[in-house]
Order: C-alpha cells, then sequence, then structure tokens
C-alpha cells in the first residue's frame, strides 16, 4: 500500500538530487528503523541549513564517508519533523512541499502550520 501526504493523496517523490529519504529512496517514507521521523519535504534556506547545524545536525558539510555532498539552499530534502517543528517555533522554518511530507508528520504539526510553508511541487 503507498504511503499517503498530508494531504491524504499519495506520496510524492521529495528529491532525487540530492537522493533524500531514510530509506534513500527520494521520498520521505518512514518505518520502525527511522527514529528521527524524516518526514517533512523542506527546500532547505540558508537561514534552516545554519539553525539545523547550529541545533547539531550539520546539513551543508559535505560528508564523502557517506556518500553525502552536503545541502545548498534550494535542494530538497526530507527532514526530522521536530526538527522543523523546532525552526518552525524559532522562525527559521524552511518551506516545505505538502505533496512529498508524510502524513504522520500531522501527528507533530498541524496542516495550517504545513500550509503557511507550502512551496509548489516542481
Amino acid at each position: 500500500m503507498a504511503a499517503k501526504n498530508v494531504l491524504g493523496t499519495d506520496l510524492q517523490t521529495c528529491s532525487t538530487d540530492p537522493l533524500t529519504g531514510f530509506y534513500r529512496d527520494g521520498c520521505c517514507n518512514t518505518g520502525a528503523e527511522d527514529h528521527g521521523l524524516h518526514l517533512v519535504c523542506t527546500e532547505v534556506t540558508a537561514e534552516f541549513l545554519e539553525f539545523s547545524k547550529e541545533a547539531g545536525n550539520d546539513l551543508s558539510t559535505p560528508r564523502p564517508e557517506y556518500g553525502f555532498e552536503g545541502l545548498k539552499p534550494g535542494d530538497r530534502w526530507c527532514v526530522c519533523v521536530e526538527r522543523w517543528k523546532q525552526a518552525y517555533n524559532a522562525g527559521f522554518a524552511a518551506p516545505i512541499v505538502l505533496e512529498a511530507t508524510h502524513i504522520s508528520a500531522l501527528e507533530f504539526v498541524s496542516l495550517e502550520e504545513l500550509q503557511q510553508w507550502a512551496v509548489e511541487r516542481e
């Protein structure tokens, strides 16, 4: 059965370049192994990347040993829902793609909060 997004329709791809998702399948799919709950498809900004780095998750520095080139503003990436909510509360939320954000995110943030930051799916 296909995963659903926050709009109740089939979960869409977030990004394949860079390849994102906990399972590196391009989607914000989740499962028992995904303790960080990488549910929110963001279009990262410089401000969000800096906020995340200061909060202990550096997404901008390349980590070649993990095949990670580092993110730059404009990249789409599945981020942990609690980190996105933390950034939202601090005024540094990154825009999101509703169609590519997993329905489980609604357990942590409201659809209205997400809609405030929605961008068009490419």
